[in-house]
């Protein structure tokens, strides 16, 4: 055992945890912090970011690239709330993040000192846990909670906040290795399983809905074997975009406001409907209570909270998703449901997607992404339009290939990610897709990625519009665009360019092929500015609130005209 300063112990933590990399951006209470990062500068690569928002979304990006916990750091006030965005983001998403701030000295706390924020406070909502560390000697066993708090049951952000005080106090430290993150099975119980089998057996027309939570248990194989066993066809949440394969027979596409309309119609001729780690968000049901009215519903999920929050069920297992799965498959009767295939197989067949993909728009740039990076590539997305898209067009066969802020629908998330993600998996191709609203947001990370030659590659999808924004005012609003028109003489090649990075403008689907050639060759950051038109639309869509019937698309709208 030997004595360390606090800065040396959040370190030595930190090494302890396996921690790599850490995404921050320094300031005067947080300087001892930094002064011992330097010193172990060959263990643990500190990614300065242009933003403490950037760091936040770089450690979200990293952690759900890789399956780690992500580590962001962050000086007091206003360097502390910077970070609230991107912890929100992550908490709302259950991504395990730990994010470390520093406050001034405990004698100043509650005096208004020069940048004194109680972020614990700020945070609370908003993360699984917060401390405030104000005793050297509890420093070392609230960072070891505090990992093991963000990774185990339902994973999710925690902030650790030390004053400076405790950065330079002494300690007895002593090493320890972490403790395993082990799965809890008490919640699962023999009768919610009996009940959910009963039900899932007597079915026939089961449907499956997987969301985050089968990737957040690694339980993607699990749920193949679970879906040909019952013989069902699966749709999924935003969320949980490559828990399932894309490319499989049984895959149906994303359901909800924009998913498809197999999916949207399909789920209601469904009589059992599966949903698996998702919450029935709002842009999942429609109108909840119209959800699957005429269908048995089972919920499995870790989070006993999420059992009949959203949709009332009929039966529900709390649990990990991994091993629930493994548990009911292993009990559960194959049956083959030759008719619900058909039935399913006649829906592909009315609803054939025939998007023009060979001109310039929105889907046929994320099909050209897809077609050039061979459907392997790591998607980040913001929000809006350009992410609907990306979430219809790749075809995501793996989890943890799709990273996008579904339930805050954060703009400016993508490109902080993307760089996070870059450096979670390297050997990935890593890119981004925003709308020009979005990219504005958090554009100076591209001078990050400069700064340490991440070959990230920036796609902006640039119709000129906040594009969602102005498609809901087309249509619910009478054209009447108020404030979401951004033509103006803004040009992000030239703005790349000044940043660090390579440059493209780009306007015919040929230019753009081009250019995404040069950018997967490049050993560089590269944006590419995609120029579209303002009226594109994403469709199907299910107006808000409305029920998944309710699902139209630009030939129903022709038809009602």
């Amino acid at each position: 055992m030997k004595q360390l300063t606090g800065s040396e112990i959040i370190i030595e933590c930190l090494k302890e945890q396996g921690v790599d990399t850490v995404f921050g951006y320094p300031g005067g209470t947080i300087l001892n912090v930094y002064d011992e990062l330097y010193r172990h500068q060959d263990e643990i690569h500190h990614i300065l970011t242009s933003h403490e928002q950037g760091a936040a979304h770089a450690a979200d990006g990293y952690a759900r690239a890789t399956g780690k916990v992500g580590v962001c750091m962050a000086t007091s006030g206003p360097g502390a709330t910077n970070l609230v965005t991107g912890i929100a983001t992550a908490y709302m998403d259950s991504v395990p993040l730990v994010a470390i701030t520093a406050n001034v000295n405990v004698t100043a706390l509650g005096k208004d000192s020069f940048q004194e924020v109680d972020i614990c406070g700020v945070v609370m909502p908003i993360t699984k846990h917060s401390f405030i560390v104000k005793n050297v000697h509890e420093l070392a066993s609230t960072l070891r909670r505090a990992f093991k708090i963000a990774k185990s049951g339902r994973p999710g952000p925690v902030l650790v906040d030390v004053t400076k005080d405790v950065t330079a106090n002494k300690a007895d430290f002593e090493p320890k290795v972490p403790e395993p993150i082990t799965v809890d099975n008490s919640t699962i119980r023999p009768d919610d399983l009996d009940k959910a089998i009963r039900i899932i057996e007597k079915s026939e027309r089961p449907f499956i809905v997987c969301g985050g939570g089968v990737i957040a248990s690694d339980a993607s194989k699990e749920l193949k074997k679970f879906a040909e066993k019952i013989d069902a066809p699966v749709c999924d949440t935003l969320m949980g975009k490559g828990a399932f394969p894309g490319t499989d027979a049984r895959y149906t596409g994303m359901l909800g406001m924009h998913g498809t309309k197999v999916s949207n119609f399909g789920i209601n001729k469904a009589d059992c409907v599966i949903v698996i780690g998702a919450r029935f968000s709002d842009r999942v049901t429609g109108n909840a209570a119209k959800f699957c009215e005429n269908a048995k519903i089972v919920q499995l999920d870790i989070d006993a909270a999420e059992i009949d929050k959203n949709v009332i069920v009929d039966a529900s297992v709390i649990g990990d998703a991994k091993e629930i799965l493994k548990m009911i498959t292993a009990r559960i009767k194959a049956k083959k449901k030759p008719e619900w295939e058909a039935e399913i197989a006649e829906l592909r067949e009315e609803f054939k997607d025939t998007t023009d993909l060979s001109a310039m728009s929105g889907p046929a740039i994320i099909n050209k992404i897809y077609e050039l990076t061979k459907g392997k590539a790591t998607i980040t997305t913001d929000v809006g339009q350009h992410q609907m898209w990306a979430a219809q067009y790749y075809k995501y066969t793996k989890p943890r290939q799709f990273l996008s802020s579904g339930g805050l629908g954060t703009m400016g998330y993508g490109l902080g990610a993307c760089i996070g993600a870059k450096f979670g998996k390297p050997e990935n191709v890593t890119v981004n897709i925003a709308g020009d609203g979005c990219f504005r947001m958090n554009l100076n990370e591209v001078a990050t990625a400069a700064r340490y030659n991440v070959p990230i590659i920036q796609v902006v999808i640039n119709n000129h519009v906040l594009g969602m924004v102005r498609q809901w005012q087309t249509l619910f609003y009478g054209k009447r665009y108020s404030s979401t028109v951004l033509d103006d003489s803004v040009d992000f090649a030239k703005v790349a360019e000044g940043l660090g990075a390579t440059g493209y403008t780009v306007k015919t689907l040929k230019d753009f092929e081009d250019a995404f050639k040069k950018a997967l060759k490049a050993n560089k950051p590269v944006v590419i500015d995609c120029i579209i038109d303002k009226d594109d639309k994403v469709w199907p869509m299910v107006p808000a609130g409305q029920p998944l019937e309710t699902c139209f698309d630009a030939e129903d709208m022709k038809k009602k005209k």
